[in-house]
């Protein structure tokens, strides 16, 4: 699948398992300015939390090019869907891929007639993210805000 109007740059893959090492690393990447900023950054544990929740059936790679530049993660559940993870390479942030990720799966969430429900960390530029694009805090805990989009 490629993405909006630079389709001659992005597309989507399914993962195999032989990303998963690859796609912690990106996560890890990810995450470490957020968890830094919470005094929680730990490289191997946000790395294994990764690795030991990972199915590549639910898991797609974003390329440019050759490059991988991010992949995301959606839990189809059967009342409704889990977005666990979306992460950007730092380089290809701010060129709308995370909203396209967004906007397709709300799509296909509507037409399951299915909420989207996601975890953000508290204190993550990903709440604003995530609130520009019509999710709603549910509830939240010393860590972590429970968000969700209702079609």
């Amino acid at each position: 699948m490629a993405i909006g109007s630079a389709q001659d740059q992005f597309r989507f893959e399914s993962a195999s398992v032989a990303d998963a090492e690859r796609l912690a690393a990106i996560r890890v990447e990810a995450m470490r300015p957020s968890l830094e900023a919470v005094g929680r950054f730990d490289p191997e544990r946000a790395r294994a939390r990764f690795l030991d929740s990972f199915d590549a059936a639910d898991t797609k790679i974003i390329h440019a090019g050759n490059a991988v530049v991010g992949f995301f993660v959606v839990r189809r559940r059967a009342d409704h869907f889990y977005l666990d993870h979306l992460y950007v390479t730092p380089g290809f942030q701010g060129r709308g891929i995370g909203r396209y990720v967004i906007d397709d799966l709300k799509a296909e969430a509507r037409a399951a007639t299915l909420p989207i429900r996601l975890m953000a960390l508290n204190g993550s530029p990903a709440n604003g993210f995530y609130r520009s694009c019509c999710f709603e805090a549910v509830s939240a805990d010393a860590l972590d805000t429970l968000y969700e989009w209702v079609p």
